[in-house]
């Protein structure tokens, strides 16, 4: 009887062991993102996102897209002027097996940032994949 239970057990606990692994290792592919925000440093940007990534949002109606090379070259190495005054969260992360998705609000003085990254795991490694976003500008 213990040895039922304790296979029915494991049977149980072991996807979602796996799925809280799944998630801890996606949020790092987060984290990195955020830290690149927050510091302005281009390695953290690159260990975010996965070297093929675009970069996608509505400027005027108008589809526009920046590779993450692109992305990464205009990071300037330095924290933002105004960091103290700038917050940023992670609203939701889901994953399944080797995809995921995260939504993530950037606020600024000036502007609310949010963000919809998709990441996969590629080698063992999660990474953003694809990044949309909206751009909400605050009145002076």
């Amino acid at each position: 009887m213990r040895l039922t239970f304790a296979l029915a057990t494991m049977l149980i606990a072991a996807p979602a062991f796996a799925q809280d692994q799944d998630i801890a290792g996606a949020r790092v592919a987060v984290e990195h993102y955020l830290a690149g925000h927050a510091t302005g440093s281009p390695a953290e940007f690159t260990a975010a996102f996965h070297p093929k990534a675009m970069l996608y949002w509505n400027r005027d109606g108008q589809l526009a897209e920046r590779t993450s090379a692109e992305y990464i070259a205009g990071a300037t190495g330095k924290p933002a002027a105004d960091e103290a005054q700038r917050k940023r969260r992670i609203e939701s992360l889901d994953v399944t097996g080797d995809a995921g998705m995260a939504k993530v609000v950037l606020e600024y003085p000036a502007v609310t940032f949010t963000d919809y990254l998709s990441l996969l795991r590629i080698d063992g490694e999660w990474k953003i994949i694809n990044k949309i976003f909206h751009v909400e500008r605050k009145a002076p």
